[in-house]
């Protein structure tokens, strides 16, 4: 599902920027150690600016980075620079039909991504089949009462059927295969977890 405008200008605003830089990166590199020179994909990238930080902070050989949303990846054209468009592949795509071979990824990433799909079960069995074994999924997620709650209901659509909470995303997770090494929760808003693809 689609972002609507106003969550495309919280998304992309530079105070989602920094949250992302000074907080959820610098969360991620204190958890884990990704190898240099490895392919990673950003679901859901929006205008690019995590792609930026991602080829920054870890310098992957590869950075591919999608969105549902052809306005978000026009954007991301704009955005990411020339010398950047070198290791960041940007393309109109899909989490539930993700374009590559099995086991092609050394780390996915996925920020705000999941509560979005309607068959997020699917998104997660999809993400952990381009995963290499031993390969990285960091997710960052929201639970319904932050995202479903009627003040946010009127200004923010995300659908309302089949929502998870941390019980049952983390059962989704494990019956993927994928491993929650690490996570930062808040049972009323949301998670940050790192999985490992076993």
């Amino acid at each position: 599902m689609k972002a609507n405008w106003l969550e495309r200008q919280i998304v992309n605003s530079p105070i989602r920027l920094l949250i992302q830089e000074q907080i959820l990166l610098r969360w991620i590199k204190s958890k884990v150690t990704l190898p240099p020179g490895g392919k990673f994909l950003e679901i859901g990238c929006g205008r690019g600016a995590g792609a930026c930080l991602l080829l920054k902070e870890f310098l992957p050989g590869a950075v591919h980075a999608m969105d549902l949303d052809e306005d978000m990846i026009r954007e991301a054209g704009e955005y990411v620079s020339e010398a950047q468009k070198q290791q960041i592949h940007l393309y109109v795509g899909d989490t539930m039909q993700l374009p590559y071979q099995d086991r092609a990824m050394d780390a996915v990433f996925g920020f705000g991504v999941l509560h979005h799909l309607p068959d997020w079960r699917g998104g997660i069995r999809e993400i952990a089949r381009v995963l290499k074994p031993g390969g990285t999924y960091f997710l960052e997620e929201f639970y319904p009462p932050f995202y479903l709650n009627p003040l946010v209901r009127r200004l923010v659509t995300h659908p309302e059927e089949d929502r998870f909470e941390s019980p049952d995303l983390k059962e989704a997770l494990s019956a993927s295969g994928l491993t929650v090494q690490n996570t930062l929760e808040i049972k009323q808003l949301g998670i940050l977890a790192i999985c490992r693809r076993s």
